[in-house]
């Protein structure tokens, strides 16, 4: 039984951060290159902007926000997953590797693919989520002990291994390619919100409608995970089973993200810890306020970045691996 007060201040920070989302949003519209006065926001919005502050605002500011929103969102449940299942609170699909692997998909895809431009939006998920499977498939083996289960440092230290050996297949991979193509995987790498329009919006959205909701039924279990495993096994849980099937959505989720922002780390390790700080471990209690974490910071991070300097900015997985690098180094020595 959750206590009364537990859910009242759940509440309160779903609130709190759902007003810091707009209030950032706001900003973001607002400033930037091209200028829009806030004052002008609501009447463009509307459809009584001229021709310049409606391109602006629908063309250029508003799918980029919604896009760093969302897809701070996947990351950062896809962070909460693995660390549920791992037991490792140092786990990110950034960290870990998974990224690299959905990076290299898509390097091979952008590179090679013939498909038609129309449905190049579209297909970039799934081929980051072919990508990003593998990459953990083998991460899984390679972390697996068949007397004591999955290690879960053994994890981490596979996963940056693959995340390093991976980032330089890359690199190889474009040593011999055209100019244009260069700069669009060397902005991947450096996570810069490239995807930032309508067509990128519908292909992200689906996988969040399908895994949000069902990472929140799948809660209990996640509970139970983050026990030892007797206990888990001695409550009836089909233990690889469930792990498998959490870390598919993890995988997904972390795959779709970063097919559309490029290569964004630690959004999925901060934002579930912030989380469990305010309202404690439980993940029907914290992978709420883990979402809206997640997708604020990242927002953040890219309007911060692309203001710095102009025109073009800094790329928002550098704004966040500024954060989160020192982070990450706290957790490692704390833990």
């Amino acid at each position: 039984m959750i206590p009364k007060r537990v859910i009242k201040k759940q509440r309160v920070f779903v609130v709190i951060l759902s007003v810091l989302i707009l209030t950032t949003a706001i900003i973001s519209a607002g400033i930037g290159y091209s200028s829009l006065s806030f004052d002008r926001l609501i009447p463009t919005l509307f459809g009584q902007g001229t021709f310049k502050e409606e391109f602006v605002l629908f063309s250029i500011r508003l799918p980029r926000i919604i896009i760093t929103l969302l897809a701070g969102m996947a990351l950062a449940l896809s962070g909460a997953i693995l660390q549920g299942i791992t037991r490792n609170d140092l786990a990110d699909p950034g960290i870990i590797g998974i990224n690299s692997g959905a990076g290299v998909a898509i390097s091979l895809f952008f590179l090679y693919s013939p498909i038609e431009p129309g449905s190049f939006v579209y297909m970039l998920p799934f081929m980051a989520f072919i990508g990003a499977l593998l990459t953990a498939f083998f991460i899984y083996i390679l972390s697996y002990n068949r007397k004591a289960g999955l290690q879960p440092v053994r994890l981490v230290l596979v996963g940056i291994g693959f995340s390093m050996a991976l980032s330089g297949l890359m690199i190889v991979i474009i040593s011999s390619t055209e100019r244009e193509k260069v700069d669009f995987i060397s902005k991947w790498l450096a996570g810069n919100i490239w995807g930032s329009d309508w067509p990128f919006i519908l292909a992200l959205l689906p996988w969040l409608v399908v895994l949000i909701p069902f990472t929140l039924y799948k809660a209990n279990k996640l509970n139970i995970l983050g026990l030892s495993q007797p206990v888990a096994i001695g409550v009836g849980m089909s233990l690889e089973k469930e792990r498998i099937v959490l870390l598919l959505a993890a995988v997904a989720l972390a795959a779709s993200a970063v097919s559309v922002t490029g290569g964004i780390a630690f959004i999925g390790l901060m934002a579930p810890h912030i989380a469990k700080a305010i309202v404690g471990p439980r993940h029907q209690l914290f992978v709420p306020v883990a979402i809206l974490i997640g997708g604020w910071l990242l927002l953040f991070a890219d309007t911060i970045g692309r203001n710095v300097v102009e025109p073009n900015g800094i790329p928002a997985g550098i704004m966040v691996a500024l954060i989160g690098a020192p982070y990450f180094m706290y957790l490692l020595l704390k833990k």
